[in-house]
């Protein structure tokens, strides 16, 4: 080979090499907000159905605290609530179907640990529920508490942090059970139904929703111990910060719209303030929705199609709701809860 052909040669290398390169920089500097835009749908991730927080009726709608946060998400970004289409993943494929992009983000009843973000690649981008695990009992048990479970049987979802608390509890209070462990949280609510086991095990607002679905309610009580920290965070990858930043800051203009007494009657009252705090969340000043690459009034539509988190939280878990759930922990930090955002400035 001459030495002309040769340079040639290398010349068209480099040139091909270089012309991948710039594909690939592309492809990755789209991220997950670009490519939501670009599809004109939200991709979100939820439960097989969970009452109160992500649920579908017989004409296909869902609705749920989850689902709620997914319309709020859609409507910052795409300006319409609508724009989103739900996946139901169950406990076992919700991970491994957010990292191969099959969805854009978890809202789905999910526990922030530090080996589901270290291990798994994954970022947890704030805390919208914060719950706790607990049991529901048969009354016929006849028991009170916790302490008096010792060699009862126990359903509970494989693969979960429920079935690592459930070992924890009772090997930290020198107790036994019977572990019925299932795939999945439907198989293991119809074990229970059935009377395959005494008692169910999971997070505490699940069990509000699961005791309503049974034959006879009234024949089964949640009992009030709660045996571990389960604060519940919208998910998404870790590789793609700006994405994380905006499903983050939708959650905490959810709550800074609580706070600031702006709901989805009196939104468009809010536009006229000229309260400082206010004219930064409307996106009269600031510039926060560019910083985040939104339209200047995300926020605002965030709260016209779901409302603030107050009014989310009392339609699909409150006093009001089926669940009939009391705000607890997650009331306003200012109302004695812990419930507490950023502030938007």
């Amino acid at each position: 080979m001459s030495k002309a052909s040769w340079v040639g040669r290398s010349m068209r290398g480099a040139a091909a090499a270089g012309a991948l390169a710039v594909i690939l920089a592309g492809q990755a500097g789209a991220g997950t907000l670009d490519t939501v835009k670009q599809r004109g749908t939200l991709a979100c991730g939820v439960s097989e159905g969970l009452g109160g927080f992500s649920d579908k009726d017989a004409q296909g709608n869902w609705t749920g605290f989850d689902v709620d946060f997914c319309r709020a998400l859609a409507a910052a970004v795409l300006g319409d609530p609508q724009k989103v289409s739900f996946t139901p993943l169950s406990a076992s494929q919700r991970f491994d179907a957010l990292k191969a992009a099959k969805v854009d983000l978890l809202s789905r009843n999910s526990t922030w640990t530090l080996g589901r973000e270290a291990e798994l690649g994954l970022a947890f981008a704030g805390i919208t529920y914060h719950d706790g695990q607990g049991f529901l009992a048969r009354r016929s048990l006849g028991v009170d508490g916790a302490l008096a479970l010792d060699k009862a049987k126990i359903c509970v979802e494989a693969g979960t942090t429920s079935q690592l608390n459930l070992a924890d509890f009772f090997r930290a209070n020198s107790m036994s059970y019977d572990e019925k462990a299932f795939p999945n949280a439907a198989d293991a609510f119809a074990a229970f139904q059935s009377g395959q086991c005494d008692v169910l095990s999971r997070d505490q607002s699940a069990l509000y929703a699961e005791r309503l679905r049974l034959t006879k309610p009234a024949d089964a009580i949640v009992l009030p111990d709660v045996i571990s920290k389960e604060p519940l965070s919208p998910v998404v990858r870790n590789d793609d910060f700006a994405w994380f930043n905006v499903v983050k800051w939708v959650h905490y203009a959810l709550v800074n719209a609580e706070e600031l007494g702006i709901s989805k009657a009196n939104v468009d009252e809010a536009l006229t303030s000229q309260k400082p705090d206010v004219r930064r969340f409307t996106g009269a000043e600031g510039g926060f929705g560019k910083a985040l690459g939104l339209d200047p009034d995300w926020a605002v539509r965030a709260v016209k199609a779901t409302g603030s988190y107050a009014e989310i939280y009392e339609r699909n878990l409150g006093v009001g709701s089926k669940l009939g759930i009391p705000r607890g922990l997650n009331q306003l930090w200012t109302m004695g809860g812990v419930l507490y955002a950023p502030p938007m400035r």
